[in-house]
């Protein structure tokens, strides 16, 4: 039997065919047009389920559950999208809809976030453990926690947005309306503002930095130039890189401190820095978690499933 995931977002709808093994057998994917409504959103999702299975010779049939990541918050129990800033949806009851539009019983629904961290716990870095917590470092910081192998999301379906703790009293402002939140820190957003700020400085000061050059050279400021700066032995570069790694593991401990995970994962753009990004943070880590070094110890880990971790997860909740 197969299961197909659904990654849903404001820009794109990717399916992703998913075998018992939890590997990704084949993708397809089409633009979301969020204007012409959640119905026809709707008719897309099932339009590439029955289009995945066609090309890959499959009977519908043959797919034992549909599962979709969708933002926003999410009812997973009663199937309903309650709310999704950058989609037309407002209490949709996505998981009845897509099952009448397929003839796929088992269909369900989580939070993208969730869905991602679900996906790590059973078929990702996190596989094996009962209690975990993933991070993703991209536009945002993104969260997901597994608490006794489920996903946790409050009372409400909205809990989880591990972005918006506060690290910074009165600090920078938050999309989200705070101020000070560890998005606005340790997310590639803030780090590529973090380069930004010390490019500038350096300017003001006539300080020379090889960041200049990557920039000029790549045409903007990324996530990565910071880094690529502290590898070739620049001292500004390595200022936003000492800066960036100590408000994350800031994030992290307290991820440590109130959930006492066996594992946290981290995804998201910034994690292709790989192992290098968790031997910089688990120093301050281990230093300020509650309890000091007393074992067992949370692993950090850097999540395996990549992009793909939305529709992995998505496709296994019903697992």
């Amino acid at each position: 039997m197969y299961r197909i995931g659904i990654d849903l977002g404001g820009t794109n709808i990717a399916a992703g065919l998913v075998n018992e093994e939890y590997k990704i057998v084949a993708k397809l994917s089409t633009p979301t047009i969020t204007e012409r409504g959640a119905e026809a959103i709707v008719d897309d999702i099932a339009s590439l389920c029955k289009k995945i299975c066609v090309e890959n010779g499959i009977d519908i049939s043959e797919i034992a559950a549909i599962g979709i990541a969708s933002p926003g918050a999410i009812d997973s129990a009663n199937g309903v999208v309650k709310y999704a800033n950058n989609l037309p949806f407002s209490y949709l009851p996505i998981t009845k809809m897509v099952s009448e539009k397929t003839g796929v019983v088992d269909v369900r629904v989580e939070n993208d976030a969730n869905a991602a961290a679900w996906g790590e716990a059973v078929a990702g870095a996190a596989k094996g453990a009962t209690h975990s917590v993933m991070i993703t470092l991209g536009t945002g910081v993104g969260g997901g926690v597994i608490i006794d192998g489920k996903i946790y999301s409050g009372f409400n379906g909205i809990a989880g947005e591990l972005g918006h703790i506060v690290i910074e009293h009165d600090g920078k402002h938050c999309s989200c309306g705070r101020r000070g939140c560890w998005e606005s820190y340790s997310s590639a957003t803030g780090l590529i503002n973090m380069t930004k700020e010390k490019l500038e400085e350096c300017a003001r000061e006539g300080r020379a930095t090889v960041m200049t050059e990557l920039v000029e050279k790549k045409g903007k400021v990324s996530g990565v130039t910071a880094f690529e700066a502290m590898r070739m032995g620049d001292a500004a570069g390595r200022e936003v890189v000492d800066t960036y790694i100590s408000y994350l593991a800031c994030g992290l401990t307290n991820m440590v401190n109130i959930f006492q995970p066996e594992v946290i994962s981290i995804g998201g753009g910034v994690s292709n820095e790989g192992q290098s990004l968790v031997e910089a943070v688990l120093p301050t880590i281990r230093k300020e978690q509650y309890g000091g070094n007393l074992p067992p110890l949370t692993d950090i880990r850097i999540a395996k499933l990549k992009n793909d971790a939305g529709i992995i997860g998505a496709a296994l909740l019903s697992v």
